[in-house]
């Protein structure tokens, strides 16, 4: 086996690498897009990720013919740190052991460039894939799931809790709730980065959303007073679940937050259940959703809602 650099003429062959992978993980994930089944298709996939500013990349070969490769890329935000980005269409191979070889290869020159927060996006049900970025260092950060258009099983609501859509006079709340979940995964045992706004930002943002149709929002209400809310849309509205990672015809349950003092009600599934419906009475065939792994209410609140997952987005930081 030969690892060099990726290069434009590998393109075609791991397009074909890659769609291979995917019609293996829609074997186990059939909502995935059926899209990426088609080499041409992945192949698009592929020359986007080697296209992206400042990407690079392995291949691997035996006896010329590309067995496996991977690509990856910076993204701007300083969220991430000094980071390299292995998105969902940035890797194949026909042995999981030989992503380890590709990685060592292409982490040379990503750490050379003083990249060393590393991300990749992992189909969930190839445990040998996502074994092998285990022994590679990395660890579960993200998921990514899926669960069928279909109504859940309704459990009773407390006698004191209802959920209905959200209205102008639900602002000052909604704009209140913005800062839940950011303050929530900064804490233990998440411990985010992510930045905490304010609530007068969210404030003029609700002021000039509150009434777009593209987006659901409803409100969870106890005794008369909002404890959470959840906001649904259409997938296409989100810039996560790129490639791969895309259902087609999805809803997209992308925010839920309650506040601290009334978890534990019911109040998060019932909102997660309003989303659920409002995107089957919406005509989407699918609803995705994500979380990061070591919030401990999400990764427990939507599996049990029917999400299961579709990717996992692992993690590591280099020199620590």
């Amino acid at each position: 086996m030969e690892i060099r650099p990726f290069e434009a003429g590998d393109l075609t062959a791991c397009g074909a690498l890659l769609a291979q992978r995917h019609r293996r993980h829609r074997l186990a994930q059939p909502l995935l897009s059926p899209r990426f089944e088609a080499s041409e298709t992945a192949v698009a996939e592929v020359t986007a990720a080697f296209k992206a500013p400042d990407a690079s990349g392995a291949v691997a070969t035996r006896g010329g013919v590309p067995v496996g490769f991977v690509l990856g890329a910076p993204k701007a935000s300083p969220l991430w740190g000094p980071n390299i980005w292995v998105e969902a269409a940035g890797q194949a191979a026909t042995d999981a052991e030989t992503m380890r070889d590709l990685y060592a290869a292409a982490a040379t020159r990503w750490v050379d460039e003083g990249r060393t927060a590393h991300y990749v996006v992992v189909p969930a049900d190839d445990q040998e894939l996502v074994r092998a970025w285990c022994r590679l260092g990395f660890g579960q950060q993200h998921a990514h799931a899926v669960r069928p258009a279909t109504k859940p099983a309704t459990k009773p609501l407390a006698q004191d809790l209802t959920v209905r859509r959200a209205t102008r006079a639900d602002i000052p709340d909604l704009a209140r709730l913005d800062l839940e979940l950011p303050t929530h995964q900064g804490l233990s045992p998440t411990f985010s980065a992510g930045r905490i706004g304010t609530v007068e930002e969210s404030l003029d943002d609700w002021a000039d959303d509150i009434d777009n149709p593209e987006y659901a929002t409803f409100v969870a209400v106890r005794d008369g007073t909002v404890i959470g809310s959840a906001i649904g849309c259409a997938l296409e509205k989100s810039s996560s679940h790129l490639g791969p990672a895309r259902p087609d015809n999805a809803g997209f349950l992308g925010y839920a937050a309650v506040f601290p003092p009334a978890r534990g009600a019911g109040a998060g599934r019932a909102l997660g259940t309003a989303v659920v419906d409002w995107a089957v009475d919406s005509g989407f065939d699918c609803v995705v959703t994500d979380w990061r792994v070591t919030n401990l209410l999400s990764s427990r609140t939507w599996p049990r809602l029917g999400f299961t997952e579709t990717f996992l987005r692992l993690h590591r930081t280099i020199g620590y």
